[in-house]
């Protein structure tokens, strides 16, 4: 039985199972331990990155790398990204490159990909995977990036632009998301790396602070925060060698991009008054991650609170929309016993959401006694101009 064959054979098995069945397949021209974790990995992969879980033929050594590698969707904009950056440049490195499918990504825009991997069993897996999948311009090495090496892992390859992607695990496993902690060490290599190409793009954890990582690399011209459904996926950072300005900041959620004004801070707060009837704008994971927290006054929302970050209006522009949800109020209630009493026997089955109260979101829902669910959205909230915390029940609009 070829590999291809067994993985697609033992797709839907119990891998627990077939792990003691290994014996049965002793002598078998493949490698059984890779095709379990291969069996193991494309699980992860099936919605992820369906174009390779589509070949069987493929092998995934490692289980972390299944885990860590973008989606279809992010690496193709960061091709995007990429692409745009350079112009009609056409070749790639991709100094970090993990399970490779960002490599593939960016193979499928760019002339010529560089692919360098440290552990060898990533690389050599990559190797065989680019060809499985017809990705014929990337060449693949096997080096170790440090400072002071990174000529001798572009070795003749100029490229017109870097990608890194620095692995945000510590020793012990333990996920981290400082500059400082990530592997390979990214501010002793930044001088080298912008000596041997102009254009360096960084993917960094969602967590990282974006206004310390841009002060730390100095010469941020863009930064991206990659939301898709309803989650902040990457941090993106395009640095440029000799940069010296504000950075761009774009925010993504799933296929709608927008860029950022960094000089819009006007500050919106809504008086009290009526707000039955009208519409409630929550905004999405890229648009808090990057702290446009007053971009929706500028589409004529107004801002609950200074520290609430929800926003109501008559409507909500068509190009807003793609950035968060949108509910039309239906009552407004006090934040007390006597509400949660009243709210939990009219609308037993609503989703609950606590913003900026002494309530988690859990405990909220605990004390209006109601299950998951629905059309209905319950917001406790406190509202700055009434000095006071509220419920607004709302329907997805």
């Amino acid at each position: 039985m070829e590999f291809g064959q067994f993985i697609l054979a033992h797709e839907g098995d119990n891998l627990g199972a077939l792990a003691l069945a290994r014996e049965k397949y002793v002598g078998e021209p493949f490698d059984f331990d890779l095709a379990l974790t291969t069996l193991e990995v494309r699980r992860k992969l099936r919605d992820k990155v369906p174009e390779w879980y589509a070949v069987p033929a493929l092998c995934y050594p490692l289980r972390l790398s299944g885990e860590q590698c973008s989606s279809s969707a992010t690496a193709r904009y960061k091709a995007r990204v990429a692409l745009s950056a350079c112009g009609a440049a056409n070749r790639l490195a991709d100094l970090t490159g993990g399970l490779g499918v960002d490599s593939w990504a960016f193979a499928q825009v760019f002339g010529q990909v560089l692919y360098n991997e440290m552990r060898p069993e990533l690389a050599s897996a990559a190797s065989a995977n680019f060809r499985k999948l017809g990705a014929d311009n990337i060449s693949v090495r096997n080096r170790e990036l440090r400072p002071g090496q990174v000529a001798d892992v572009l070795a003749g390859f100029n490229p017109d632009i870097i990608f890194l992607d620095p692995a945000r695990r510590s020793e012990d496993g333990r996920k981290v998301f400082r500059l400082e902690d990530c592997q390979p060490a990214v501010l002793q290599l930044l001088p080298e790396l912008l000596s041997a190409c102009p254009l360096l793009l960084m993917k960094l954890s969602p967590m990282a602070d974006i206004s310390l990582v841009c002060r730390q690399l100095s010469c941020v011209r863009e930064v991206h925060v990659v939301a898709a459904e309803g989650e902040c996926k990457e941090l993106l950072l395009l640095l440029e060698r000799g940069y010296v300005g504000p950075w761009t900041t774009f925010v993504v959620e799933d296929d709608a991009v927008m860029a950022l004004n960094p000089v819009d801070q006007v500050q919106g707060l809504i008086g009290p008054g009526i707000y039955t009837g009208k519409i409630l704008f929550e905004p999405g994971k890229a648009l808090l991650k990057a702290g446009a927290f007053e971009l929706p006054c500028h589409y004529g929302l107004e801002k609950l609170g200074r520290h609430t970050h929800l926003y109501v209006g008559e409507s909500v522009p068509e190009e807003l929309k793609p950035f968060g949800k949108v509910f039309r109020i239906l009552e407004m209630l006090p934040l007390n016993k006597a509400s949660f009493k009243e709210i939990g026997k009219r609308y037993p089955q609503a989703e609950v959401t606590a913003r900026n109260i002494p309530l988690t979101s859990e405990a909220l829902k605990a004390k209006l006694k109601v299950r998951s669910g629905g059309g209905v959205h319950i917001f406790g909230l406190h509202i700055d101009a009434l000095d006071g915390n509220g419920l607004l029940v709302c329907q997805n609009s």
